[in-house]
């Protein structure tokens, strides 16, 4: 097995590094590859370094007083400096939820990026909602300790009925509150403008990666329902082939098949595995030819490289093209080690 014979004890040793640039790498190889306990002193120590250097420390330092970022309002433009970015970034690299500079970041986005009683948006009205950022942002915010707030609740229950149809109208229905628009989410079963109306399946990996992280206990019927369509859709294709509908050209788009940090809304083979097996999918034959793609491009030294990156546009720079990754060497041994473990 690639994951027990190439990940050998050098390249743990390599992500375990105090590493000023990426100290998250250290606190996510404890927790997701060493199966540390959150708690525990390695890695409340890692959890701390990560907040007081490098990009986490370095993102906030831009943020305004009120808890945005770049100018006041919904928060998705500028890419890929505005809240919606930032947060989204924040929280792929670990950052703690309970530090006040980031509890005032959730509430601002809770607050400007979604309609009251629905969905997050790029405008804060159901125009300009899509999958993909419900997904992004539902994610992020449970992943810094929101779970419990009521305004997500609403968020997450309006992004998986808008995924089954439970009490949507449809375009034609304006009479019906909420009903499906031409300007974002148009249909059930993920169908979205933004993917010429036909089901989209970044927008499903986002949504269902979201989902995931909902403890089982605390699952709707209605968030059950949308899982359920996520994962159908997502394994009605081979995610090693990623051949999902595509109206704007005859092949899959080549993004599917570089892997680099910080994933937006563009996403990969290695996202989309990683939220198939967050659903339980761990082993499952259907996923094999993905996992194969995903070894065969570890290198012998046992590390990945990084295909793309957004440096230049965020904040912070993460790492440089074409080089070895501690972000991507982690994200797809995390993979690797949820389906053969």
């Amino acid at each position: 097995m690639v994951c027990e014979n190439k990940a050998h004890q050098s390249v743990i040793d390599w992500l375990l590094d105090e590493d000023e640039i990426n100290p998250s790498i250290r606190y996510f190889t404890l927790v997701d590859l060493l199966k540390k306990g959150p708690e525990s002193r390695e890695a409340l120590q890692a959890r701390g370094k990560l907040m007081s250097c490098g990009p986490i420390r370095e993102i906030l330092s831009k943020q305004h007083a009120d808890g945005y970022w770049v100018e006041p309002g919904a928060g998705y433009r500028p890419k890929y400096t505005a809240t919606v970015w930032s947060l989204i970034m924040l929280a792929q690299l670990g950052a703690d939820g309970n530090v006040s500079s980031i509890q005032k970041a959730n509430d601002y986005i809770l607050d400007h990026t979604r309609r009251e009683q629905g969905p997050f948006s790029i405008y804060a009205t159901q125009t300009g909602a899509v999958h993909c950022l419900q997904g992004n942002l539902a994610s992020a915010l449970i992943d810094l300790e929101m779970i419990h707030d009521s305004r997500l609740t609403e968020a997450i229950d309006w992004m998986a009925r808008s995924v089954t149809g439970e009490g949507f109208g449809s375009v034609e229905e304006k009479e019906i509150n909420p009903h499906y628009i031409r300007s974002g989410i148009s249909g059930p079963g993920l169908l979205c403008s933004a993917n010429d109306h036909q089901p989209c399946a970044w927008g499903a990996i986002k949504v269902a990666l979201a989902l995931a992280k909902i403890p089982l206990e605390k699952r709707s019927p209605q968030v059950n329902s949308a899982i359920t369509m996520c994962k159908d859709f997502l394994l009605s294709k081979d995610p090693a082939a990623a051949d999902y509908p595509h109206p704007y050209a005859k092949k899959p788009s080549g993004s599917w098949f570089k892997f680099g940090f910080p994933v937006f809304y563009v996403t990969d083979v290695l996202q989309n595995l990683n939220a198939l097996l967050m659903l339980g999918l761990a082993g499952d034959q259907r996923l094999k030819n993905a996992i194969e793609l995903v070894e065969s491009k570890q290198d012998d030294a046992g590390r990945w490289k990084m295909d793309y990156t957004y440096n230049g546009k965020t904040w912070v720079e993460i790492e440089k093209k074409g080089q070895p990754s501690k972000w991507v060497t982690l994200r797809a041994l995390s993979v690797l080690k949820r389906y053969y473990h």
